[in-house]
């Protein structure tokens, strides 16, 4: 109910308006009364009432003072002056302090009540409208991590609006990139025997993991590290050497690309290549860094170990070479973000585009166009699943791998691409769910950062303003696995890698990644991975 309190200093007027105004009618409750500005000031402030009926004339402080004292405190509720006197003055210092209405008495009841309704009315749209800019501030504040993150990853990759390269519109957090280096760490999973097993959701866990990996190794080699999966089996580093590192560059690069490699293959059994890019001084270079990160380990870079898939840029005077070696990071993260939002049109223009400057360049050869379409492919699948759509019923691996087997110029690529996509986005099992992912997005978003707390679908439904049930079949429609079953292998995951760090006892690594029962804890990491949680510290 809204509260609505009286100040007059004629008692008669008070016992009057308490009787005449209609209650119930207007939603609305007597909250108090005063017969002096100075009263009526004390019962405002403690009250707090939306709606305050009031005189100008009145003894130790006029109503007039009163407002204007009120207003400077901040009190925002509804103010309507009930003057036995009209004054174009007082009218106008009324206006100035925000009063919703001046009325000269005497006022019959159905006026009266006409005034309090529109206020109410008023008072009710404000209150909508503040509510629902709430909500939109909250979700604003819950996807925040997300609007940084793909701030991060357009600024990686180079598909930044201009307008947001200024630098009062770079998120909080990288405002002090204009101020340092930079330099990008391409990392890009092997497709051996050992990551073809893995499934779809396999592979969303592994990110996860793998993501987690790089941001500690980096950590304790540069003072700021920042990483962003980029597609398929593709992210990056980015990294910002100091002043007093710049000397012995190359071997702290050396350290990162060796740790990452072990770190990976030791954890999760697979195997990476490691490429890096440029030092750039500015961080709208920061693009060129990541194109020479990937050209470095796709063949136009220097091996800088033997053993290791570890390579850095550097330029080469065989352009023939370099052009062949040529993987488009800027053209595949865009692609894979048309095909994630269902932009046929847009993929289609971004096919044709892209093979028509292919075209124009030497030496591309059979081997190359045939991994280009694999990649592609790749990416076009990965991103797919991220929107909830299986490629499965339409196209099986080996129809794919034998029509990519035929292909031997640029235009047959472009051609092929563009009647999978046509042929995807007309199939029935298209759903348009970019909506639904983006949920599900927040979700293993907070699932990572919260694994440790009690986490429910329910807590996380409040969070998304999507009822519980309905969550919980997006979420299984999208991941391929329930909302529990999921934190419990981000949960497992994570207390491999700390008990593989070898600093902590079992009991301690189980109430670090949420669980106080260790028995329990140790019963799922075993039948999650294999092997009792003790074999993997002794």
């Amino acid at each position: 109910m809204l509260k609505i309190a009286i100040i007059d200093d004629e008692r008669q007027v008070l016992q009057g308006m308490r009787r005449v105004i209609p209650w119930e009618e207007l939603g609305a409750e007597w909250a108090g009364e005063a017969m002096n500005g100075e009263d009526g000031l004390e019962m405002v402030r403690g009250i707090r009432p939306d709606i305050v009926i009031t005189d100008i004339y009145m003894p130790s402080m006029n109503g007039l003072d009163m407002i204007e004292q009120l207003r400077k405190e901040g009190y925002t509720g509804k103010i309507i002056i009930l003057s036995g006197y009209s004054d174009f003055e007082h009218a106008r210092q009324a206006l100035r302090n925000n009063v919703s209405d001046y009325v000269s008495k005497p006022i019959s009841v159905t006026t009266l009540k006409d005034i309090l309704g529109k206020v109410i009315r008023e008072l009710r749209e404000e209150k909508e409208k503040n509510l629902l800019q709430g909500e939109l501030t909250h979700k604003l504040l819950l996807y925040e991590p997300f609007i940084e993150k793909e701030w991060v990853r357009s600024a990686a990759v180079g598909t930044l609006d201009h307008t947001y390269r200024n630098r009062e519109y770079l998120p909080q957090p990288y405002r002090d990139w204009t101020e340092c280096s930079h330099m990008v760490v391409g990392i890009d999973c092997v497709r051996d025997i050992r990551a073809s097993e893995l499934s779809l959701s396999d592979w969303s866990l592994f990110r996860f993991a793998i993501s987690n990996i790089a941001c500690e190794v980096a950590g304790k080699i540069f003072a700021r590290a920042e990483y962003t999966e980029l597609h398929s089996t593709r992210a990056v580093l980015i990294v910002h050497p100091g002043l007093e590192q710049l000397g012995q560059l190359e071997a702290l690069l050396q350290e990162l690309g060796l740790k990452l490699i072990d770190s990976i293959r030791a954890c999760l059994k697979l195997s990476i290549r490691v490429g890096i890019g440029g030092l750039k001084q500015q961080w709208t270079q920061i693009p060129d860094s990541t194109e020479e990160a990937f050209r470095a380990m796709d063949g136009s870079g220097q091996r800088m170990l033997p053993a290791y898939d570890l390579f850095a840029y550097g330029e080469q005077p065989d352009r023939r070479r370099e052009a062949v070696a040529l993987f488009p990071v800027k053209f595949s993260f865009r692609l894979a973000g048309a095909m994630k939002t269902a932009q046929e049109t847009e993929a289609q223009q971004l096919v044709a585009e892209y093979m028509m400057e292919l075209e124009k360049q030497t030496g591309i050869t059979k081997d190359y166009i045939q991994m280009l379409g694999s990649e592609l492919w790749g990416i076009i699948t990965y991103c797919l699943y991220e929107s909830g759509l299986v490629l499965d019923e339409l196209f099986t691996n080996d129809q794919i791998a034998k029509e990519l087997g035929t292909l031997t110029q640029p235009d047959q690529l472009a051609a092929w691409l563009q009647t999978k996509i046509s042929a995807i986005c007309g199939s029935r099992l298209w759903k348009g769910s970019s909506k639904h992912r983006q949920v599900v997005d927040f979700m293993t978003h907070y699932i990572h950062e919260h694994f440790a707390e009690e986490l429910t679908l329910a807590e996380l439904s409040d969070k998304v303003y999507i009822s519980r049930n309905h969550l919980s079949i997006i979420f299984k429609n999208i991941t391929g696995e329930t909302f529990n079953s999921y934190l419990t292998r981000v949960r497992i995951e994570k207390a491999r890698e700390l008990l593989l760090e070898r600093n902590m006892l079992v009991y301690e690594v189980a109430e670090r990644v949420g669980y106080r029962n260790v028995p329990y804890f140790s019963t799922l990491f075993k039948k999650i991975t294999g092997m009792n949680p003790t074999e993997l510290i002794n």
